[in-house]
């Protein structure tokens, strides 16, 4: 932990960090989150065509307030990229990272291990080897590939309860964190060179009790998706937030697969990763067997229905959130949450110390 309070000094331990969800995780969210103390990302994904704006906005944010502004080498917020999007959007995001220095630079769903090489090279030379590197991984074997081949900062350990996209075969935190904990070890037993990358657990986190879990396990931060959906800093519609606090039971009303992508139309994604979502109508007529095509159709009517509808366990629309869903029973402003999870984390540690 002392390693993530030095190269984010305005941190507070244990970080707590939000994911750089596309299209949700913006200026606005991601500056309330390092303002609390944590490290927020914002969610390039795949464009960025907009991302020079919302980093000015960052600029903007942090100026007024009395922390954040004293931070002077970089951009104290992280941006998050999807990978598997090419090289094309590798030479568009260099010039905005060497101009802006974000704080961390997280990279998820390389098309190729190449890939991934070619971003963290390209990234630290843009940044003079200033921007931290964060690797998002969800088996044992990605993250020593990761590990031996780019020699990221931080990995962030994804596991099988997280919302929205992840791998379609994984584990869970409780057995997958301390696996890769074991093997980055070991790797970096036998190879000096390697040093051994901080660990960030993701995936089902939406509470204290959680991430106190994540840190029993060998992690030194937790990162946070779903539950910042019910933060009004999030971009997203009323509907979808108010999906988010209704559903309950997280392992049987959600699940992870590749409908909710293609009714979108967002179907670059590799092969190997699905959507985490809440099941609504369009996973149930997919189930009984309707045709594509009907199943679209409806689900381009609900996209024109408003704020409000076409959301929840009868609508139709995407609602990506994690198996921790059901945990979440009210919207509170982000940086609230930020210092509850941190505040309440420490009291869970601190009773378990006790034993």
């Amino acid at each position: 932990m002392d390693k993530l309070q030095q190269d984010y000094p305005w941190t507070k331990p244990p970080l707590i960090s939000c994911g750089p969800m596309r299209l949700i995780a913006l200026s606005q969210l991601a500056t309330a989150v390092s303002s609390a103390g944590g490290l927020g990302f914002l969610g390039a994904g795949s464009d960025v065509s907009t991302l020079a704006s919302e980093l000015d906005r960052v600029k903007d944010l942090a100026a007024k307030d009395p922390t954040l502004r004293k931070v002077k080498d970089v951009l104290p917020i992280g941006v998050g990229f999807l990978l598997w999007a090419g090289d094309d959007l590798l030479q568009a995001t260099l010039p905005i990272l060497k101009e802006y220095t974000p704080a961390a630079i997280w990279f998820f769903a390389p098309s190729t291990p190449q890939q991934l090489q070619r971003w963290t090279e390209g990234c630290r030379r843009a940044t003079s080897n200033t921007s931290k590197i964060w690797i998002q991984v969800g088996t044992v074997a990605d993250a020593v590939s990761a590990t031996k081949t780019c020699n990221p900062d931080v990995l962030v350990i994804q596991g099988s309860d997280a919302g929205g996209h992840g791998l379609m075969k994984s584990a869970g935190l409780i057995s997958l964190l301390p696996e890769v904990s074991n093997a980055l070890q070991d790797l970096c037993t036998t190879h000096p060179d390697i040093t051994k990358p901080t660990l960030i657990a993701t995936g089902g986190i939406t509470e204290s009790r959680g991430a106190a879990a994540a840190l029993a396990l060998g992690a030194e931060g937790i990162c946070m998706g779903t539950r910042f959906l019910a933060t009004p800093e999030a971009n997203i519609k009323r509907g979808y937030r108010n999906a988010v606090l209704a559903a309950k039971d997280g392992g049987v009303s959600t699940a992870r697969g590749h409908l909710y992508d293609t009714l979108r139309g967002t179907t670059s994604w590799p092969e190997r990763y699905g959507g985490r979502g809440v099941l609504n109508q369009s996973w149930r007529d997919a189930e009984k067997g309707m045709r594509f095509e009907e199943n679209k159709k409806k689900y381009e009517s609900a996209e024109r229905e408003g704020e409000d509808q076409g959301w929840g366990e009868e609508g139709r629309m995407t609602t990506y959130a994690g198996v921790g869903v059901g945990l979440i029973r009210e919207v509170k402003p982000a940086a609230e949450v930020v210092e509850e999870v941190r505040e309440g984390c420490r009291k869970v540690l601190g009773r378990l110390g006790k034993l």
